[in-house]
């Protein structure tokens, strides 16, 4: 989620009602969450990012990141909901003087996966200075070397507009390598956000519509540190680089997800839990 996409080419979903046609003929589902439980995020799958909450989140963002909080992260009605909120949580030790609270949910040390087809039902709060994110990062934490994924990114001050980016060592000091689709109704109805990632290139696209390839030059790590397991992460940020200026009239706003599934051409592995 590092600020800026460098937006290399503009298409429109044709039809942003289009159902998922699954993945690729031969892939089985190595990992799911369909949010079936109601309360808090399901423990056992996601844990809580918010070790910059008493420095600072990177890109100017200005959310304080809450752990195990229902106003924050719950699933409800069968969908995990993130809410952004204006509202300071002054009391709490970790505590950064943000004036917004958002969530930001993580497998980091419960699941990462190398290759596979991604698909995250999800739709987006809509409102000037929100930046949701569907991405994902390697285990080995050591940005830009083990690069990130940006499956789905978005600005409430463009919010027909969805964007996928990739970044690695060779991408650094720019904005990475991405393109951006028109979606018209992203803030008000479900889209399937999809990846498809194999040893030969990584695949961004919207109800099975790509829109952005990256392709492995066989040059490196530099350009290619994608042959190692990466983590998901779902997070609401409020402002910074990327979304720019805060309304403070548009609280509290949501970002809604009805599913997030993993499927594999092989067999699941440890790096890859059944789900």
């Amino acid at each position: 989620m590092v600020a800026g996409a460098v937006l290399l080419t503009s298409r429109s979903l044709g039809s942003p009602h289009a159902e998922s046609n699954g993945p690729p003929p031969g892939y089985r589902l190595v990992w799911s969450d369909e949010f079936e439980k109601e309360g808090l995020p399901d423990a056992t799958k996601w844990s809580y990012d918010t070790e910059a909450n008493a420095t600072g989140w990177y890109n100017h963002e200005q959310q304080y990141y809450a752990a195990s909080r229902l106003k924050s992260s719950r699933v409800k009605a069968g969908k995990l909901v993130l809410t952004a909120r204006k509202e300071s949580l002054s009391t709490a030790p970790d505590f950064g003087h943000q004036k917004y609270t958002s969530a930001r949910l993580i497998t980091r040390g419960k699941a990462a996966w190398t290759y596979g087809f991604f698909e995250i039902r999800a739709k987006l709060p809509g409102g000037v200075g929100t930046w949701p994110a569907i991405w994902m990062l390697g285990t080995a934490d050591r940005l830009p070397d083990s690069g990130e994924i940006d499956i789905m990114e978005q600005v409430g001050k463009e919010p027909t507009k969805v964007s996928g980016t990739i970044h690695t060592r060779s991408t650094a000091g720019t904005f990475g390598s991405g393109a951006e689709i028109e979606v018209p109704n992203a803030c008000t109805d479900f889209h399937n956000y999809q990846l498809t990632w194999t040893p030969r290139s990584l695949s961004i696209g919207v109800d099975n519509k790509i829109f952005h390839t990256y392709p492995n030059q066989h040059k490196g790590m530099a350009s290619w540190p994608f042959d190692q397991p990466q983590y998901l992460l779902l997070n609401l940020a409020i402002g910074g680089d990327m979304a720019g200026p805060v309304d403070d009239t548009i609280f509290p706003r949501q970002l809604e997800v009805e599913y997030v599934r993993v499927y594999q051409l092989r067999p699941a592995s440890a790096s890859s839990p059944r789900p």
